[in-house]
């Protein structure tokens, strides 16, 4: 096996396969960048059981050939070589020889016999914008839990039905759900579809393929090896997708939403992150609003006390509530909008708190984006 090929190039497709390769794998063969060099030019893969990662990129191939090497070690050899094309070939004893320039590396080659098979998707498939699915990805993933004793509460819900894919997620306190636009093309039907992916993978596939143009999303398998691919240009990601059966959050967000307030979302963000300081980590911050605005009052250890206004246009009655402030800032951060809409809604357990549904707002007086969110109070201590 031997070839040349750009570094750049280079350097960007071995980057893009490891990302989704856990730091520390209890099966080292599965740390391994699988590279096919063939008259087409260069395909690297890099798979865990779990999520599989693919590119294509141009390279002049002298030698067709397959081998499989370390690839974290490979991504941060490639990220520093000299600006020179790259040439990489197997040695007699099977070692891996990299030159770029005057630089030189001798690297393990690993048994590619062992390597798994790439799932390969063959499933009905749809279209969605890139910067919109990207976008809807940050706004619900966050919402997602990070403990693994619920695995279903770990995943991101993706639901097709018609023109529209939903992205929910929830962490039992909180749920965030976006609706961007789906085009499914020939086979487009009205039969709803889901789809339960891992929250840390869907992240990576908005990082990587948020200016993609269009992403093709296919759903391929069938019982524990149901699975969802991700394609933009010449890269392709797959994951497994949790088995289980998400919430059904949906019914969670009110149909009646008058009773709210509206506030300018930065003035909001900075006097939350400001008054919070002085809170312990698990500790809500108190919050009240009222025809005036919105006061937040906070109490700390060792008698800190914090208390800040701003300015809102509250519509009904007044309300004081707790609410947990980095939940509260995430929020924030996910309308993406100037100003913010606190709905508070009503619930039939009157010993119960109701959550409050958080929403965006291009002005005081019109609501913005299709991006919901709803955060579960907190008691507070009277």
């Amino acid at each position: 096996m031997k070839f040349h090929v750009n570094r750049d190039v280079f350097s960007e497709a071995v980057s893009f396969v490891v990302k989704l390769l856990p730091q520390r794998n209890p099966q080292p063969i599965l740390a391994g960048v699988l590279i096919e060099a063939s008259d087409e030019g260069l395909s690297l893969s890099a798979f865990d059981y779990e999520a599989s990662a693919r590119t294509t990129i141009e390279a002049t191939v002298d030698e067709p050939g397959t081998i499989l090497v370390h690839g974290r070690l490979l991504s941060e050899i490639a990220s520093r070589l000299p600006n020179a094309p790259i040439q990489i070939e197997v040695d007699d004893d099977g070692g891996i020889l990299l030159s770029c320039g005057s630089a030189r590396f001798t690297l393990a080659s690993m048994p590619v016999q062992e390597y798994p098979a790439i799932p390969e998707v063959t499933g009905d498939s749809g279209l969605v914008p890139a910067e919109d699915f990207a976008t809807a990805i940050s706004q619900v993933a966050f919402a997602a839990s990070r403990d693994d004793v619920t695995p279903v509460l770990t995943g991101v819900q993706l639901e097709v039905s018609g023109t529209q894919l939903s992205l929910v997620a929830t962490d039992r306190y909180r749920v965030a759900l976006r609706d961007i636009p789906w085009d499914g093309g020939a086979t487009a039907s009205d039969e709803a579809t889901t789809a339960l992916v891992p929250a840390r993978t869907l992240t990576e596939v908005g990082k990587t393929f948020a200016h993609g143009g269009d992403i093709s999303i296919a759903f391929s398998g069938s019982g524990d090896r149901e699975i969802i691919a991700f394609t933009a240009g010449n890269k392709t990601v797959t994951s497994l997708l949790i088995k289980g059966n998400f919430p059904p959050v949906r019914r969670l967000f009110p149909d009646v939403t008058e009773h709210h307030a509206v506030a300018n979302t930065a003035e909001l963000t900075e006097a939350v992150r400001r008054v919070s300081l002085v809170l312990d980590r698990s500790a809500p911050l108190r919050f009240t609003f009222t025809a005036d605005g919105v006061s937040m009052d906070a109490s700390g250890t060792e008698q800190a006390r914090a208390s800040e206004s701003v300015d809102a246009t509250l519509v009904g009655e007044d309300v004081t509530l707790g609410l947990n402030p980095q939940y509260l800032l995430e929020s924030l951060a996910a309308v993406r909008s100037e100003f913010v809409r606190i709905t508070f809604t009503s619930s039939e357990n009157a010993n119960k708190l109701s959550p409050v549904l958080i929403t965006p707002q291009t002005s005081v007086d019109k609501a913005g984006e299709s991006f919901r969110y709803l955060l579960q109070p907190n008691l507070l201590l009277r």
